[in-house]
């Protein structure tokens, strides 16, 4: 993974760029984890297993309930945490990361670790931490400077 030449750092509008698509993703993953939980507790209702009075639905459930409000909302955060730490870890690269040919790295190339994945997103301010890019000097995130990681633009393919 390592390579001869260092790779430059990859600027503010790239990071933004597949930050943007990677939210499209997620948006798309984030409604494929509602849509199974809705649909498990629909059958479940259909199968009279449960019941969900006084709630009107299931999404006045799923969003007032004192127990599973919480619990919904966490795996709905997990889904979204792993979604960035499987493909940061395994590839250094999420999808939108791929198409703008920028890749997360540890500082000696390597593929970043889930701890660092795990400070990188707690530090990250939701994509907001890019804004400090412009500001260092080596184009780095303040989510990167916490993580000890870097984000390069990769050669074009030949």
């Amino acid at each position: 993974m390592t390579s001869q030449q260092p790779l430059p750092p990859a600027g503010l509008f790239r990071r933004l760029g597949a930050l943007f698509y990677d939210s499209l993703i997620i948006i798309a993953i984030e409604m494929m984890a509602a849509g199974i939980v809705i649909a498990i507790l629909h059958a479940l209702m259909a199968m009279n297993l449960i019941n969900i009075a006084p709630y009107v639905d299931v999404s006045d459930l799923l969003t007032n309930h004192p127990v599973w409000s919480p619990v919904y909302t966490l795996y709905l955060a997990v889904v979204w945490i792993y979604f960035f730490v499987f493909f940061w870890t395994r590839a250094g690269q999420t999808l939108g990361m791929r198409a703008w040919k920028i890749q997360v790295r540890n500082l000696d190339g390597g593929y970043i670790t889930v701890t660092q994945a795990l400070i990188r997103l707690a530090t990250s301010g939701f994509g907001l931490a890019n804004f400090t890019v412009p500001l260092d000097p080596q184009k780095r995130g303040f989510h990167d400077i916490w993580a000890k990681t870097q984000v390069v633009v990769l050669p074009k393919a030949q």
